[in-house]
């Protein structure tokens, strides 16, 4: 038969795996939670970046032609 001692230090390993296995869970179950938050925001940035877009091509559709030309033009190209 197996020594009781041998089995006890097993039993106490298999324990402190299985809190381990729980606090893994919750942690997991944590960062789930942070990236659907995180997933969503994003999700957000980009619609608030499509309409921000969508509001200054329809200002630039406003403006004479020879200015919506200029306004058009990215200036950091300019700079270099």
């Amino acid at each position: 038969m197996a020594d009781p001692k041998h089995i006890d230090q097993i039993t106490e390993r298999v324990e402190r795996l299985l809190l381990r296995h729980e606090e893994l869970q919750r942690t997991n179950s944590l960062l789930v939670e942070q990236v659907q938050a995180l997933q969503a925001e994003r999700d957000s940035l980009k619609s608030r970046l499509l309409a921000a877009r969508a509001r200054i091509d329809a200002l630039l559709d406003r403006l004479p032609p020879g200015v919506a030309e200029l306004a058009a033009k990215d200036p950091r190209k300019e700079r270099s």
